[in-house]
């Protein structure tokens, strides 16, 4: 592999992608894999200036991530890419016992033998926005400081309760921060305002962004400060729209994406894990669309008893399928529905449930021959995607109603799941016809 401009480890599938989506619409190929591949399977993708490598660690404990992402940062290194990207959700969320960013923030400064680490999380083309350190996220058209946010505020595991992202990283590690601020970085003196952050040896500098303007100028500092041997930086898929700014402006890589219209499948089989009020409207848009639903219980699915449940569904999915129809196997709809709390009763319950729907699909796909398939929730892909069988993904087609969540291709040593068409998105992610427009061929 030469020349990589960039590796990154995704905190969570969706995120992974979202990461893919932004670098191949920027024109640099890109395979995201679903766990350490050999050398053997990188060089099947040879052709790619970039390479991803899908986590959990959104979901995990700081104990895990001692471990995983340790062993994880450590290979992305022997990559020597010129930025290594420890990717995180634009939404921030996360907490000093789940998905810790501080936690991995201090892996990777031990990992990289680096001092100080440039944070950038605001991503307009997501509608998020970071000003003066606070994050802002739209929802239904509307844009709330992520504290007062109706969902993010409100998510079951890690409630966003504060909106100022230094502050709230001074929760999950005792590493000190800094800020380029929206009037510095967009000043005469902004390149020396950052290095004189990274020569205090600031542990973490969070660049803000508000704006495409601005979001370019945060990618010309972070690609101007890159050491040799590469550079370990965190944030959200704004990261890339960033250093995409720079590549473009500097002639480093050329914009031209080309991708064909996938067109319309027959049918197609979703499974979701989200609790996300925008996944219930998507469901419940889906049932007057063409697809049957089917409830599959959440707490039986991660019980002694799972193996009735999986049987269950996929008799249930096989007899819609066979009759031409599309369906969606659901184990909420909605956070009226939320069994979180009998979930976690049982530890590691949430990764089971997630291989449950993977074990599910997988045998609706491979039985019904399906050529494209649907995973909705964050939390829920990694895993089900594991279970299918899946190596990697390449992107198949960007939906551009719904940024961060491509139509994905499966590379799979099964026959039946290599060139599977998967799609998957995070619980806040997607218009109303999400699940249709995948089915019709990302029609609007």
């Amino acid at each position: 592999m030469q020349d990589l401009l960039l590796s990154y480890y995704g905190d969570d599938l969706t995120g992974s992608t979202d990461v893919m989506e932004a670098l191949e619409l920027g024109g640099v190929p890109t395979v995201l894999f679903m766990r350490q591949p050999d050398a053997a399977m990188v060089e099947q993708f040879s052709h790619c200036r970039a390479i991803g490598l899908a986590g959990t660690s959104r979901s995990e404990t700081p104990q895990w991530m001692n471990t995983h992402l340790s062993d994880a940062f450590a290979w992305l290194k022997t990559l020597n890419a010129a930025i290594c990207h420890y990717k995180v959700c634009s939404t921030f969320d996360s907490s000093p016992t789940i998905g810790s960013i501080g936690r991995a923030i201090e892996i990777g400064r031990s990992v990289f033998a680096q001092d100080s680490v440039p944070l950038l999380v605001g991503a307009p083309q997501l509608k998020r926005y970071t000003a003066f350190g606070h994050l802002f996220a739209a929802y239904r058209e509307k844009y709330f400081r992520i504290d007062r946010h109706p969902v993010m505020s409100r998510h079951p595991t890690t409630p966003m309760d504060e909106s100022d992202l230094l502050i709230h990283l001074s929760r999950q590690t005792e590493l000190t921060s800094g800020l380029v601020d929206l009037a510095t970085l967009q000043s005469a003196s902004r390149s020396e305002a950052f290095d004189r952050l990274l020569a205090k040896g600031t542990d973490i500098v969070l660049v803000d962004v508000d704006s495409l303007e601005t979001q370019a100028l945060a990618g010309k500092e972070i690609w101007r400060a890159r050491k040799p041997g590469g550079s370990f930086v965190v944030g959200s898929s704004g990261i890339e729209y960033a250093l995409l700014a720079e590549w473009v402006s500097s002639g480093t890589v050329r914009a031209e994406p080309g991708f064909s219209p996938p067109g319309a499948a027959d049918r197609i089989a979703v499974v979701s894990g989200s609790c996300s009020p925008t996944t219930e409207r998507q469901i419940r848009h889906a049932l007057t669309d063409g697809f049957d639903g089917i409830e599959v219980d959440p707490v039986e699915l991660i019980s002694e008893a799972s193996g009735d449940a999986i049987a269950r569904a996929t008799a249930a999915g096989r007899a819609s399928l066979e009759a031409g129809r599309s369906v969606v196997l659901y184990t909420a709809l909605g956070p009226a529905a939320d069994r979180g709390g009998e979930i976690d009763r049982q530890e590691g319950a949430r990764h089971k449930l997630g291989r449950g729907l993977g074990e599910l699909l997988r045998a609706l796909t491979i039985e019904q021959r399906l050529q494209r398939v649907v995973v909705a929730g964050g939390d829920t892909s990694s895993h089900a995607l594991g279970q299918m069988g899946v190596d990697a993904l390449t992107v198949r087609m960007p939906l551009p109603a719904s940024p961060g969540s491509p139509l994905c291709v499966a590379h799979s040593r099964v026959k039946a799941i290599d060139g599977l068409e998967v799609a998957l998105k995070g619980g806040q992610v997607g218009t109303d016809r999400y699940f249709s427009a995948i089915r019709d061929g990302l029609s609007s």
